[in-house]
């Protein structure tokens, strides 16, 4: 996930209209971040699994592909929601392109960049459910065995275990959202 926000910052970068410095990194980026999320989950699952074999690198391509498809749209939009005065006024003064993003657009985006990237931590620990189930390794692994062998009871055990989880990394990421973005 980690990787997949900082590959999604770039591609943010060139898939928002405002940003791009052509019509090619433009539609380029939007066609990479549109077929990353287009392609479910499972399906990026099973296509890794093929590729790399059973285990956990298939299912951290997969977490790869999907934050990339999920975080470089919202990184776009919230790059071309930016007020462009501001951007206007250091391009005025000189600034390069890169400069005023990382002066203005990026600081005046980074709220919502953050809560995209802990919502992204938020979906690939539910989704690391789903890829253990089809050999990706992750959580899914753990669940996988019980309902197998019709042992229901260690199953509950595993999906409340994966619900806590689930809770403790939301509440989590809320906190790191109010601690970085106040």
């Amino acid at each position: 996930t980690f990787l997949g926000v900082l590959l999604s910052l770039p591609l943010g970068f060139f898939a928002a209209k405002s940003h791009a410095p052509n019509g090619f990194f433009y539609f380029s980026s939007r066609g990479l971040i549109a077929f990353c999320r287009t392609v479910p989950d499972l399906v990026w699952a099973i296509f890794f699994v093929i590729i790399v074999g059973l285990g956990p690198l298939a299912g951290m391509l997969t977490l790869l592909v999907d934050t990339i498809g999920f975080a470089g749209r919202f990184f776009a939009e919230s790059f071309e929601e930016v007020d462009s005065g501001p951007r206007e006024a250091f391009s005025a003064i000189g600034a390069t392109d890169s400069g005023s993003f990382f002066s203005v657009t990026l600081p005046a985006s980074a709220p919502s960049c953050i809560n995209t990237a802990m919502f992204s931590l938020e979906r690939a620990v539910g989704s690391s459910v789903i890829l253990g189930l089809v050999g990706a390794g992750g959580i899914g692994m753990l669940l996988e065995e019980p309902m197998t062998w019709h042992n229901y009871s260690e199953a509950t055990t595993v999906v409340l275990t994966i619900f806590i989880m689930l809770v403790i990394v939301e509440n989590l990421s809320s906190r790191i959202r109010q601690k970085i973005i106040t």
